[in-house]
């Protein structure tokens, strides 16, 4: 399994390395989660530089990919060079999340026709003027499409997608790991009581 973390100039720290972080408790051989760029090196927000672990064309064919946010993913969706490669992303055969601002990039690529979605406040008015509802809470889903709205919402993106991949039991790990000492129980209970609503209802036993 390949999860891909899109991640632009201007990228939102928090956005992309919580969800590298959770998504990493998955300690399994084919198990991969990298950070996607545009360019060999991007600069957060605050200064931080990471490296390209992975392309945006090797995104579009991975298992599943976050589009993580930044403060400047207007321009992104005004690139087209990123944006052509971005058409290659599909979600009848991908999971495909985003995180704050990328949902603007879910709208832009016409991801999100009839599927409102959460976002950050600040990218609200751009979410609402490309047509898309936005929704008034940190997470929702349907079928293979998945937004969440505000920084420390991006780990229920990274549940969503191992339960999706890897089942409940494994998504409730993950965020029991990463969970405050002392509130592990309540975290857990919270972020699930956000993701349970979204995930596909299992099929009855045969008798």
């Amino acid at each position: 399994m390949h999860i891909a973390i899109l991640t632009f100039e201007g990228y939102n720290e928090l956005d992309s390395l919580i969800a590298l972080g959770v998504l990493n408790r998955i300690r399994t051989d084919d198990w991969r989660v990298t950070i996607a760029t545009p360019s060999p090196k991007v600069t957060s927000m605050n200064g931080v530089v990471i490296e390209q672990m992975s392309t945006l064309e090797e995104a579009c064919a991975a298992d599943a990919v976050i589009i993580g946010s930044g403060i400047a993913t207007r321009e992104v969706t005004e690139d087209p060079a990123i944006m052509n490669v971005l058409r290659g992303l599909d979600p009848s055969r991908q999971l495909i999340a985003a995180q704050c601002s990328g949902a603007l990039v879910l709208a832009r690529l016409g991801l999100l026709d009839d599927i409102p979605a959460c976002t950050d406040l600040t990218t609200k008015p751009w979410v609402v003027a490309a047509g898309i509802e936005v929704l008034n809470q940190p997470f929702c889903a349907k079928d293979n499409i998945a937004t969440a709205g505000g920084c420390l919402a991006s780990h229920y993106l990274a549940a969503w997608i191992i339960a999706r991949l890897e089942g409940n039991e494994a998504a409730e790990g993950a965020l029991h790991y990463v969970a405050p000492v002392g509130e592990k129980e309540e975290y857990v209970e919270r972020a699930w009581r956000n993701i349970a609503p979204y995930l596909p209802v299992p099929a009855p036993a045969l008798v």
